[in-house]
This record gives C-alpha cells, sequence and structure tokens, in this order.
C-alpha cells in the first residue's frame, strides 16, 4: 500500500517565460483523495503549475511525480495513459460549439473508442444526472445553455471517463454567488463518489473553503503557505490573509503599470 505516497508531488517547479521566472521552485504535496486548492493573484503561477503537471507546459527544472513516478522522465504512452486518468473542468466550461451535449460529455470515451455512439448517449443520460441534469438536455447544443448549465455540462464530460485525479480551473468564474455554491456542492459530491483526488485553481474563497480540504498559496512563483481551506483569513501569514480577505493595504501590492 503506498498510503504515505502523496498522489501528486511537484519539487522544485521551474518556469521562465522569456525573462520572465513564473514559477521559481514549486515544492507541494497533494495527497490522495484530498482536495487541494491553490490561491494567488493574477499572473502568480498557479494555471502554470496545472499546466506543467497535465503536460502541456514542460518546466526548466525540477520533478512532477504522480503516485511516486516521475512524469517527466515518461514516455509518451506511459504519459498518455496517466492522462487518460485524469478529468478536467476548464475555466469557461471549453465546450464544442459544433457537437450536441450528449457528445461533448462523452467525448474522450468516444474519442479513444472505448463506447459505441449508442452507449454513449445513455453513459451521457447517466453522467448528466449526476450533475442535476435531465436527459434531454443531452440533445441540446452547448450554446442553448446558460453559464450555469455549461459548467454542469463541463462538470459532466470531466467525470465521464471516471478519473482519479480531476483539475478545476476557476470554477465558479462567471457564475453568480448560489449557482456559484451549487456548482462547488456538485463538484464536492462528484470527486467524494469517484474517491478522486482533485486540484483546483480559485480566487474565491468561499469557493476555496467550500471545496478544499487543504489549500496552498502561490505567490511569485513560489508556494509560501499550505494548511486547511476552513483557516483561510485566519492563517496568521500576512500574505495569505491579505488575499482570503480581499484587503487592499499589506504585504502584498499591486503593481501597477505606468
Amino acid at each position: 500500500m503506498h498510503t504515505t505516497n502523496p498522489k501528486i508531488r511537484l519539487r522544485g517547479l521551474t518556469k521562465r517565460f522569456g525573462d520572465k521566472l513564473v514559477l521559481d521552485g514549486v515544492d507541494l504535496d497533494v495527497q490522495p483523495g484530498q482536495g487541494m486548492v491553490i490561491l494567488g493573484g493574477s499572473g502568480s503561477g498557479k494555471s502554470v503549475t496545472i499546466k506543467c503537471i497535465l503536460g502541456l507546459i514542460q518546466p526548466d527544472a525540477g520533478t512532477i511525480e504522480i503516485d511516486g513516478r516521475n512524469v517527466l522522465a515518461m514516455g509518451r504512452r506511459d504519459r498518455e495513459a496517466l492522462l487518460d486518468r485524469t478529468g478536467m473542468l476548464f475555466q469557461n466550461a471549453a465546450l464544442f460549439d459544433s457537437l450536441p451535449v450528449w457528445e461533448n460529455v462523452c467525448f474522450k470515451l468516444l474519442a479513444q473508442k472505448r463506447i459505441t455512439r449508442a452507449q454513449a448517449r445513455d453513459k451521457a443520460a447517466e453522467v448528466l444526472a449526476q450533475v442535476g441534469l435531465a436527459a434531454s438536455v443531452g440533445d441540446l447544443s452547448p450554446n442553448e445553455l446558460s453559464g450555469g448549465m455549461q459548467k454542469r455540462v463541463g462538470l459532466a464530460r470531466a467525470i465521464a471517463a471516471e478519473p482519479d485525479i480531476i483539475f478545476f480551473d476557476e470554477p465558479t468564474t462567471g457564475l453568480d454567488p448560489i449557482m456559484g455554491a451549487v456548482i462547488d456542492g456538485l463538484i464536492v459530491d462528484v470527486v467524494e463518489r469517484l474517491g478522486a483526488t482533485a486540484v483546483s485553481i480559485t480566487h474565491d474563497m468561499a469557493s476555496a473553503r467550500r471545496i478544499g480540504t487543504k489549500a496552498a498559496m502561490i505567490h511569485k512563483g513560489r508556494i509560501v503557505w499550505t494548511g486547511a481551506a476552513s483557516a483561510l483569513g485566519e492563517t496568521g501569514n500576512p500574505l495569505v490573509d491579505q488575499f482570503a480577505r480581499g484587503e487592499r493595504e499589506g504585504p502584498i501590492q499591486m503593481e501597477l503599470r505606468k
């Protein structure tokens, strides 16, 4: 049993874009079944960190381990097998407008020929039900859906292949507070049911407390704090508390462009 092994382990993750150092030695452990929320201001390196884990960006230095295996040293086939076990909810749902909802939900399963088109309709109906949508929504096109429904369909697509790691990029962006709370509740439910490990990026503090068991704050390309998500705003770390409370005065100064 690898109970002591983190599900995801980052050490010394570094990434530059030109002369801008975006990641400056990110160290982070995410335990199996944990809901980890990564916080940070715009341009702090949150998205780049997740893109490195997903293999969308190649870091300049450091190691990324999933289940104790170094992802960066893997061959293409092993890397793809690993990605098959991950799901992703994109910030703006990122649905394919040209496909009906049911094809969006089962896109990965269909693309990999793990399911027939007939089976995909039934599977989509089953997964849509898990995010509180009627089977009939499967026949709609994404542009017929409200923002909240698009987010639910994006969540359905993220979980359709029953991944064991799911990434959430700003899951409540663009939603009103009530719909945001509904989406967060669905995220907690589906992650728990799958027994998955969840990594979320957000700057919505209410959302962070709802979906996170642990939180980590990234500032100037480094993790400056990790702790219980429930402690956000009362951590005793001036950087984290200023960010969590949305206070203008504090150690984080907004860089104003002349």
